[in-house]
C-alpha cells in the first residue's frame, strides 16, 4: 500500500463532468453488456500484472477481482454482444522493463485493451506505450498519482495516493493551527509520502514536520522519544517492510498510540498480524476491506473469490473488468470511441458509486476509516465512516497527452 500513517491525519480535496447523458449515468454494469460489436471475432484483452515477485500477492487479488467482475458485467457470459472477452495473462514481477516488452508483445498481436500494472513504476511505463500506440490502458492497484492525467489512452481501476491521504486529513477535521508529524523511513517512499503529507495537510494549514529512520534501523526506541518530544496532534505513518512490527511494538511501549492520534493505512488482511497489541490503538485509512461495503457487485465478489473473503485489491480487478466490458460494448474495436464511453462514466462497484472524471481520468470512489477489533492473525476491521468520491477526489490535473 502507498500509505500507512499514524493517529490524526489530515489532508483537503473535484466535481464530475459527462460527455454525454449516456456516459454518466449511474447504472448496473450489465447494462453496457450489449451494442458496439464488431462480429464475431473474440475481443482481446492482456492483463500484465505481478503473479511473481514482491506484489504478486496484490496481483493474486487483482486478478480474482478481475475474473469475477467480468462475470458479473456480462451476466456469466464471458461475452459482449456475442463476443468473447479474450484474456491473456503475462507476470510482469513487478519489473517496468519486463511490462514494456510483454505491452508491446501483446499491442504486436492486436490487442487493443491492455489492463493490470500491480506496481507504480510499472504504470509510468506502459501508460506511454499505450499512448503511442493508441491502445486503451487501464492500471491497476499502482497508487501513484502520476497515472492520472497520464494521456488519454489511461485510465485507473484502483485508487490514488492523493485519496489515501485525504482519507487521512478527515480523522481531524480542520488541520488549520494543527502539528502533524510523519513518521517514516528514509527513501523513496517516505520521500513521497512526507511530500503528500505536506502538500494536502500542510497546504490546508497544519504545521508538518518529519522524524526519519534509517531502513536498516532495528532500535525505534530514539525515534519514539523525538516523536513524543515534538507533541503532535498527529502522528502520520508510512512503514513498508519487514520491520514494522518491531516499529509498533516500540511505539506502543513508549507511549506514543496513546498520547496522539495515530494513522496508517490498512494494508492487505495477510499484514494486520505485524500491529501485534497496537493494532487496536491505530487509526486506519482504508482502500477496502471485506465488510467496508455491502453492493451488490461485493455480493458477486464474494461469491466468486477464493475464500470467500475480499481483500484490498479486489475491487481494483473488479472495476477493471467492468470498465473493458463498457468499452467493449460502446465502443467496440475502435479505441477512440473506447475511450469516449469510459469519460465521465459512473457506474456501481464494489465499493459503491465510482466515476471516471472526464478531465484527468481520475476514479472517484469512496475511501474508509477503519479500525482493528481483536488480536493478531484473528483481527477484523470495521468501518468507522465511508467518505464519497467527491469527498476524497484529488485536484483536477491536465492532461498530459
Amino acid at each position: 500500500m502507498t500509505v500507512r500513517t499514524t493517529r490524526r491525519a489530515v489532508l483537503a480535496a473535484a466535481t464530475m463532468m459527462a460527455a454525454a447523458v449516456a456516459a454518466t449515468a449511474c447504472g448496473s454494469p450489465q447494462d453496457t453488456a450489449s451494442g458496439g460489436g464488431d462480429g464475431a471475432a473474440p475481443v482481446k484483452v492482456g492483463l500484465v500484472y505481478s503473479q511473481s515477485g514482491a506484489l504478486a500477492s496484490y496481483g493474486k487479488q487483482y486478478i480474482e477481482g478481475f475474473r469475477a467482475g467480468l462475470d458479473f458485467a456480462t451476466d456469466g457470459t464471458g461475452k459482449v454482444d456475442g463476443r468473447t472477452i479474450e484474456v491473456t495473462e503475462v507476470d510482469d514481477a513487478g519489473d517496468p522493463a519486463k511490462a514494456v516488452s510483454a505491452a508491446k508483445d501483446l499491442i504486436g498481436k492486436g490487442h487493443k485493451i491492455l489492463a493490470g500494472s500491480t506496481a507504480s513504476g510499472v504504470a509510468l511505463q506502459v501508460a506511454p506505450i499505450a499512448a503511442q500506440n493508441k491502445v486503451l490502458f487501464i492500471s491497476g492497484p499502482a497508487a501513484t498519482d502520476a497515472v492520472t492525467g497520464a494521456n488519454r489512452y489511461t485510465f485507473r481501476s484502483g485508487r490514488q495516493s492523493y485519496q489515501d491521504v485525504v482519507t487521512a486529513k478527515s480523522f481531524i477535521g480542520d488541520p488549520a493551527g494543527k502539528k502533524v508529524v510523519v513518521f517514516a523511513q528514509d527513501g523513496a517512499f517516505g520521500d513521497a509520502n512526507e511530500a503528500a503529507v505536506k502538500a494536502v495537510i500542510g497546504g490546508a494549514g497544519a504545521t508538518v514536520s518529519s522524524v526519519r529512520a534509517p531502513a536498516s534501523a532495528t532500535d525505534f526506541t530514539p525515534f519514539a522519544s523525538q516523536i513524543t518530544a515534538a507533541k503532535p496532534d498527529l502522528l502520520f505513518v508510512a512503514w513498508a517492510g519487514t520491520t514494522a512490527p518491531a516499529m509498533w511494538q516500540t511505539l506502543d511501549q513508549q507511549g506514543v498510540l496513546t498520547s496522539t492520534t495515530v494513522v496508517t493505512g490498512l494494508d492487505i488482511r495477510a499484514s494486520w498480524a505485524t500491529f501485534g497489541a497496537a493494532g487496536t490503538k491505530i487509526s486506519f485509512l482504508s482502500h477496502y476491506f471485506d465488510g467496508a461495503s455491502d453492493t451488490e457487485a461485493a455480493k458477486a465478489a464474494k461469491a466468486k473469490v477464493q475464500g470467500g473473503t475480499l481483500d484490498l485489491f479486489h475491487p481494483d480487478g473488479f472495476a477493471a473488468a467492468q470498465m473493458v466490458v463498457r468499452a467493449v460494448a460502446e465502443g467496440g474495436d475502435d479505441v477512440e470511441k473506447m475511450v469516449t464511453a469510459l469519460e465521465g462514466w459512473s457506474f456501481d462497484g464494489v465499493k459503491g458509486k465510482m466515476t471516471i472524471r472526464k478531465e484527468d481520468h481520475a476514479l472517484l470512489q469512496p475511501m474508509y476509516q477503519a479500525s482493528l477489533a481483536g488480536s493478531g492473525t484473528a483481527f477484523t476491521a470495521t468501518a468507522q465512516k465511508s467518505l464519497t468520491g467527491d469527498e476524497s477526489a484529488p485536484p483536477v490535473v491536465a492532461m498530459k497527452g
